[in-house]
């Protein structure tokens, strides 16, 4: 009889044993022929399994196949449970809404119209968690006077409370607006299309005037002026919304910031009643964090209230917390998934699934005979040594052998390592284990297939890693990678098309796929150990609400790391301060915001304000006054504002315009310092001085392959070596770098001139893609990962907006008009004379000249052509040429005739509205 597992669940463990039971052979002998009777009871073929014949040109092409290490179970072992996290150790069953009617989202109490809880209940939420009730019945919350500060475990259910105060918000004043504030940009897009589904067919509340005084309109009622909006603000938008186009803005933090800026600057603050904070714990993070803290403090100071909420899965001392927000607070340790937590160490597979039996299990560490760590504790199982020389590694062995089980028990698998490389390289063996595409059943073989057409279809074509994995169900996912590469791979692990996904632990917190195993290849990022927080947030991946039933971690180590990561594992929670002080740049850009917006003007306000920032909860008074008065020393020696006789703080022109284009106090300094230059002589007969112009100053720490820099240099023209001489590139320092120099950074002279140096090694790369070179051969090129020119690529778009906002703000309205024209050109990615085909969907860059050689020079030709006429352009645009009509590539051509179909369609929407703007001016 099967053992009962704390609940009514089945593990991995027990789910892989019972595949095994199920299994029956007949055995034969060799040389012997089997029974009539035998062959007539065997199963038959499974016709839905496909199997495909290689030929001969092709065998030995591929890496050999690996055989992952069996996994024994130790009989004597002690049974474990599921997590102190799960309530289930303490309540038999979760209650439901018909045992407590306030667990239905219809309670009057809530007051949620009808059309949201049915949107609601439409995607799966039905009801809410006891906590959830707890919770937004806390006093002020639902009517909006009181803000919240709560945390609860990943994959408990924390976002949806947040939801329901922000709609509550909105949809008591039509003109209410709301904030959703996220650390990353594939946070805010995901986001984004949950809150659009939510929202749908949702009225605003009706506008409040009387028929008898009502004008006529001059302008024409908006489409959309009755139902929720909602817009994601964040880098590298093509979109430029303003504060009156959305309802709720679903937003980064630089983004938020600046939208708050504009607004208390536009005076229309006023209609913003509420504003959620995600990931509060990133409120002390050294680079991004202090910009939080400022949204929460200018918000604060407000004439008007702003309910604001706070949310994490990791928050420490939430009590500071609540005395800086002046809010609610609420924790809560549910999960509703199970979990079960392990340490693996020398093939050994250690129980630790709570907080309480880690700390018994570091106990039992003792010192041996042969001087190194020990565990005293019984392993529950273990792995067997691997015969194959990649696994020689016990870590990786683990790592190998845990995954394949899970996969192959058809769950699904997060591993996290701690490099690119390490996630390749773990993608590549994983695959070697796992069935291949001749062993597959035809339904996932079809998902797989799409998936490599889909990746084929990119501009950049499918990477050779990739290539090779995709078919076993394995994928890598990490920041070298594109936008479109990470959003195909996470949408087929979410659908089942893969099993396994290997990712980066900075990735931990930033993407959102849940797996029924958890395994942590070292505890490591880089050289050093992850912190409490973010191991927290790798092991809340484990289970998925509705999919799994248990969600289970494993932390593979090696023997010499055994001490520091039991540590780890049992180490409280960092306390959360202020991230003004951690540079003395936030504390300055903080005190500048503030007087530019005019939400201070004296140093009596100055200081009401900075008593508002958590920063006056976690220093002393005594270090916050020479932190303000320093600062203000500073700002003023730069020039960015002036104080009089009066004590009264005023920002100046260059004050003004660095807040305007969201730049750092040092940053604007340096950008202000180029552009005076520039202005005195600007090289207008090449494209150079504008792409150096536009390119980043907060992304300069790329390294730089001086080898490459040189080649690049060597094949400028005078236009471009005129530029090089007019910022004080020297060639002799180039060539003396190529050959193994070193770059002097020990002067503020030195820094800065090197600072040149990587600036313009930028935009040498920005001049490529803007002359249609696509993203994989830029950084195949400069030796950079693919995601890295991308990020560049989208960054320099936000940053030349900015850019343009600080030339108009100084007065300088033709060099903003100068940079105004070539912002066009980064957008699309191509020269002028692709500029209108680069406005239709999937049309950019390389692609675009493609359409413009084969007679496509218009959106109107685009708009009036079949589909299929353009998959043979689509085919030539692709990095990789098909040369044969195999069913793979049949499928590929489909994926290509939907992509023609949204190119016509987006192409007919464009010229319908230039048609009509003729006849608006006719």
């Amino acid at each position: 009889m099967d053992r009962q597992h704390g609940v009514f669940h089945q593990t991995t463990v027990e789910s892989v044993a019972l595949q095994h039971r199920s299994l029956s052979t007949t055995p034969t002998v060799v040389g012997s022929k089997r029974s009539i009777s035998d062959v007539g009871n065997s199963a038959p073929a499974d016709s839905s399994r496909r199997f495909h014949f290689q030929k001969a040109s092709g065998v030995g092409r591929e890496p050999p196949r690996l055989t992952a290490s069996e996994i024994s179970a130790i009989e004597t072992a002690s049974i474990t449970h599921p997590s102190e996290y799960s309530q289930r150790n303490v309540l038999s069953a979760t209650p439901t809404a018909s045992a407590d009617a306030s667990l239905s989202l219809s309670f009057p109490r809530y007051a949620l119209p009808e059309p949201l809880v049915k949107n609601l209940n439409g995607l799966g939420i039905k009801e809410i968690y006891p906590w959830q009730k707890h919770c937004l019945l806390g006093p002020g919350l639902l009517n909006g006077s009181k803000n919240l500060v709560y945390s609860a475990p990943t994959g408990g259910g924390k976002s949806l409370v947040a939801d329901i105060l922000m709609l509550k918000r909105i949809l008591e004043d039509r003109d209410a607006k709301a904030l959703l504030i996220l650390p990353y940009v594939a946070l805010v897009q995901e986001k984004v299309r949950w809150l659009r589904n939510i929202v749908q067919e949702i009225k605003k509340k009706p506008a409040d005037i009387d028929k008898r005084d009502e004008k006529p309109r001059l302008w024409q009622k908006r489409a959309d002026e009755d139902t929720v909006r909602v817009i994601g603000f964040f880098g590298g938008s093509k979109i430029r919304q303003t504060w009156s186009d959305f309802d709720i803005g679903v937003c980064t933090f630089e983004k938020a910031n600046m939208l708050i800026n504009s607004a208390i600057d536009d005076c229309n603050i006023r209609h913003l009643r509420a504003v959620v904070l995600d990931e509060l714990h990133m409120v002390d993070d050294d680079q991004r964090g202090y910009l939080m803290e400022l949204i929460a403090t200018k918000l604060m100071s407000l004439e008007h209230s702003v309910q604001i909420v706070g949310m994490s899965a990791t928050l420490a001392n939430m009590e500071t917390l609540s005395a800086w927000l002046d809010a609610h607070t609420y924790k809560t340790f549910y999960r509703p998934i199970p979990m079960e937590e392990h340490l693996v160490c020398e093939g050994k597979i250690y129980p630790a699934s709570s907080t309480t039996s880690i700390l018994r299990t570091a106990t039992q560490l003792r010192q041996s005979s042969s001087n190194t760590l020990e565990l005293d504790s019984q392993p529950v199982r273990t792995v067997q040594a691997s015969q194959h020389k990649e696994f020689q590694d016990p870590v990786l062995n683990a790592v190998i052998a845990l995954t394949n089980e899970t996969a192959r028990s058809n769950y699904g698998v997060l591993v996290f390592c701690s490099s690119r490389n390490g996630c390749e390289t773990d993608a590549r063996l994983i695959s070697r284990v796992l069935p291949q595409a001749n062993e597959l059943e035809s339904f996932v073989y079809e998902k797989r297939a799409d998936l490599m057409g889909d990746l084929r279809s990119l501009s950049t074509g499918i990477d050779p890693i990739l290539a090779e994995t995709i078919m076993a169900g394995v994928a890598f996912h990490h920041a070298g990678m594109t936008t479109e590469e990470r959003d195909l791979i996470s949408t087929a692990y979410d659908n089942g098309a893969l099993k396994v996904v290997v990712a980066t632990c900075s990735l931990a917190a930033g993407i959102n796929l849940p797996a029924r195993r958890v395994i942590l290849h070292n505890a490591r990022m880089g050289r050093d150990l992850i912190g409490p927080s973010m191991l927290r947030q790798m092991r809340g991946r484990a289970g998925r609400k509705g999919k799994d039933e248990i969600g289970e971690t494993y932390l593979c180590c090696r023997k010499t790391d055994l001490e520091d990561v039991i540590g780890l594992m049992n180490a409280d929670l960092p306390q959360i301060s202020s991230g003004l002080t951690t540079d003395k740049h936030h504390i300055q850009r903080a005190l500048l915001e503030v007087v530019s917006i005019r939400l201070v003007n004296s140093r009596e306000s100055i200081d009401e304000y900075i008593r508002k920032t958590l920063l006056s909860h976690s220093n002393t008074p005594d270090d916050i006054e020479e932190h303000v008065t320093s600062s203000l020393k500073d700002l003023r020696h730069m020039g960015f504002m002036t104080c009089d006789d009066d004590d009264s703080y005023v920002a100046t022109q260059l004050g003004k315009a660095v807040v305007a284009s969201s730049l750092e106090p040092e940053d604007g300094a340096f950008v202000h310092r180029e552009l005076q230059r520039a202005l005195q002589a600007f090289v207008m007969d090449g494209e150079m001085h504008i792409l150096y112009t536009f390119t980043p100053v907060q992304v300069l720490n790329v390294s730089v392959n001086w080898q490459v820099f040189r080649t690049e240099m060597e094949a400028l023209d005078s236009s471009g070596l005129r530029v090089m001489t007019f910022l004080g590139l020297k060639p002799t320092v180039v060539n003396r770098m190529a050959q193994g120099g070193n770059m002097k950074e020990s002067t503020p002279a030195e820094r800065e001139m090197a600072r040149v140096y990587r600036r313009f090694y930028l935009a040498l790369q920005l001049r490529d893609l803007c002359n249609e070179l696509p993203v994989h051969a830029v950084a195949r090129k400069y030796d950079m990962p693919r995601g890295t020119v991308q990020t560049l690529e989208q960054t320099c778009q936000g940053f030349g907006a900015g850019m343009i906002k600080f030339c108009e703000q100084m007065g300088w309205g033709a060099m903003a008009a100068i940079l105004d024209h070539f912002s066009d050109r980064l957008r699309a990615g191509a020269k002028a004379d692709l500029l209108a085909l680069a406005k239709v969907t999937f049309i950019k860059s390389r692609t675009a000249r493609v359409f413009y050689d084969n007679g496509f020079k218009t959106v109107a030709s685009l708009a009036n052509a079949d589909p299929k006429e353009l998959v043979p352009v689509l085919m030539q645009a692709q990095p990789i040429k098909l040369r044969n009509k195999s069913k793979d590539e049949q499928k590929y051509e489909e994926k290509l005739l939907a992509k023609a179909q949204v190119i016509t369609d987006s192409a007919n929407r464009i010229w319908q509205k230039e048609m009509q703007q003729d006849l608006d001016e006719e």
